[in-house]
C-alpha cells in the first residue's frame, strides 16, 4: 500500500531549533544493565530511598493505615502542595544565612530540577533575543533547554580546577555589556566539579549594579558538602536568586522525579502560574512526603555518612591504583573527578576513554568519561556506591588500567574520536 500524498515537510514545519537539537543522552543507552552492573554514572544514591517503611506501608488499605495511601489515583493531586512545601521549608530554615524564615510562598515543586530548569528560561527569556549564561564545566540540561526555546548562550568557565571557582570579573564584565544575559545558570556542588560556588563570589555576582537578570544556584548534591552549605535562605534576601534542590540524591528518590526551586515570593507565583495544572503526582507527593518527615529524614543521614565514608575510602585509595591521577574537583558530593594517565604519566583522553568503555563492556562497571569538557583532560567522573560496589571497582579499574598500559587494546582512532564525542555528549 503506497504512502497518500501529503505537501507535509517535517523539514521545513518543525522549527529548525528542534531539528538541530541533540536529544538528552545517558550512559546507559550505551551500557544496558543487566541487573549485575555497577552503576557509578548518574549521581543516584546506591544506598536507595530514604523511607522508612515495612512491609505494609506500601500494601493495601486491608492491611491497616499504610503510610503511602495509592489508591485516591481516581482523583487529581494536589496543584498547590502546600503540606509538602512546609516540610522542605522546615528542612532548609537553618538561619545560617538569615534571620528571616522561608514559607511555602517561597516554593516552586516541579518534576525534578529540569522543570524548573526550563520554565524559568520561558519565563525571563524571549525567543531568538535573550540569553542565559553558563559556567563550563556544568549541567548539560541548562544548554538544551536554552536550545530548545530558542535562547542563546553565552559561556563563561569556570577557573581553572581543582577549585573550578566562578569567574567573578568576567561575569561582571559580561553583565555589564550584554543586557541580553537574563539568567545565569551556576552548580553548587558543580557537576561534574563536585566544588561549593563561595558565598562571596555568589554576593559578588547578586549585587551588580546595573544589571537585571536572574542567578539560578542548582544545588542538587548540596546535602553532601559541610552543614549550613546551602544558600536556600538567602532568596529572602536577594529579589532575583532562585536556588534549586532536588530529591534525587541524597534522599535516594530519583524515581519520582521531585525538584524544587526556592525564591522569592513573586517569581514563585510567576512559575506556579506557568506549571501544568497537577504537575505533582500523588504518589510522588506522599513519598516525598513521609521521607521529608523525621524517620525519612534519619535514613537519609544514614545513609548520607555510608556514602561519605565511601568517599573518603576512594580517596585514600583511588590514588594508590597506578595509572589514576589528580583529583581535579571538590569533594563536596557523592562522586568524584579523577584523571586517567597514560603510560608517560600524563592526563589522556584516549586513555580515559579506554577505561570507560571496557569497565562498561567487559566488567560491568560503568561510570562517565568527562575528558572534553572545560578543565577536565583525561577525567572519568565516579559516583560513589555502596562498599560492595567500591571494592568490586577498585579492583576493575586496577585491572583494566593494567591491561591499557600493556598495550592490549587496539585503537581505531576514528572510531575512538566518535565515541569520545558521543560519551562527553551525555548530559547529567
Amino acid at each position: 500500500m503506497s504512502s497518500k500524498k501529503s505537501p507535509f515537510d517535517l523539514q521545513t514545519c518543525a522549527r529548525h531549533n528542534i531539528l538541530q537539537l541533540q536529544p538528552y543522552r545517558c550512559a546507559r543507552d550505551d551500557y544496558k544493565d543487566d541487573g549485575t552492573n555497577i552503576l557509578l554514572d548518574a549521581n543516584e544514591n546506591a544506598f536507595g530511598p530514604s523511607l522508612a517503611l515495612d512491609g505494609s506501608s506500601l500494601s493495601s488499605k486491608s492491611s491497616g493505615d499504610p503510610l503511602i495511601d495509592f489508591f485516591g489515583l481516581n482523583r487529581y493531586p494536589d496543584p498547590h502542595q502546600l503540606g509538602l512545601k512546609k516540610l522542605l521549608c522546615n528542612l532548609r530554615n537553618t538561619h545560617v544565612h538569615t534571620n528571616k524564615t522561608l514559607t511555602p510562598e517561597s516554593l516552586f515543586v516541579g518534576v525534578g530540577s529540569d522543570e524548573a530548569i526550563d520554565a524559568l528560561i520561558r519565563c525571563f527569556c524571549v525567543p531568538g533575543r535573550d540569553n542565559i549564561l553558563v559556567c563550563p564545566p556544568t549541567y548539560g540540561m541548562y544548554s538544551v533547554s536554552a536550545q530548545v526555546n530558542d535562547v542563546g548562550l553565552v559561556k563563561i568557565p569556570l577557573l581553572p580546577a581543582p577549585e573550578f571557582a566562578v569567574d567573578v570579573a568576567a561575569i561582571t564584565s559580561e553583565l555589564s555589556t550584554n543586557s541580553s544575559v537574563k539568567i545565569i545558570y551556576i552548580c553548587s556542588p558543580g557537576n561534574p566539579t563536585g566544588s561549593l560556588i563561595k558565598k562571596e563570589d555568589l554576593q559578588a555576582i547578586l549585587e551588580h549594579p546595573t544589571w537585571n537578570g536572574i542567578v539560578v544556584m542548582d544545588e542538587a548534591y548540596i546535602d553532601f558538602a559541610p552543614e549550613g552549605s546551602s544558600v536556600a535562605e538567602w532568596v529572602l534576601e536577594w529579589p532575583n536568586l532562585v536556588v534549586m534542590q532536588t530529591l534525587s540524591k541524597a534522599f535516594g528518590l530519583a524515581g519520582i522525579r521531585l525538584g524544587v526551586a526556592f525564591t522569592s515570593p513573586p517569581i514563585a507565583s510567576l512559575l506556579g502560574n506557568m506549571k501544568a495544572p497537577y504537575n505533582i503526582a500523588n504518589p510522588t507527593s506522599e513519598i516525598a512526603t513521609l521521607a521529608l518527615k523525621e524517620s525519612g529524614l534519619q535514613v537519609m543521614r544514614t545513609n548520607r555518612s555510608r556514602i561519605i565514608a565511601q568517599r573518603e575510602r576512594l580517596l585514600d585509595e583511588l590514588p594508590k591504583v597506578p595509572g589514576v591521577g589528580r583529583f581535579r574537583g571538590g569533594t563536596e558530593s557523592n562522586f568524584l573527578l579523577v584523571e586517567m594517565l597514560d603510560g608517560q604519566g600524563k592526563a589522556d583522553n584516549v586513555t580515559a576513554l579506554q577505561v570507560y568503555e571496557l569497565l562498561a563492556e567487559n566488567r560491568g562497571v560503568v561510570v562517565r568519561f568527562r575528558g572534553k569538557e572545560h578543565g577536565c583532560l583525561g577525567c572519568l567522573r565516579i559516583t560513589i556506591g555502596t562498599e560492595e560496589e567500591v571494592t568490586r571497582f577498585l579492583k576493575e579499574i586496577k585491572d583494566v588500567l593494567e591491561q591499557v598500559h600493556a598495550g592490549s587494546t587496539k585503537v581505531d582512532v576514528e572510531a575512538e574520536e566518535k565515541k569520545e564525542t558521543d560519551a562527553n555528549g551525555i548530559v547529567s
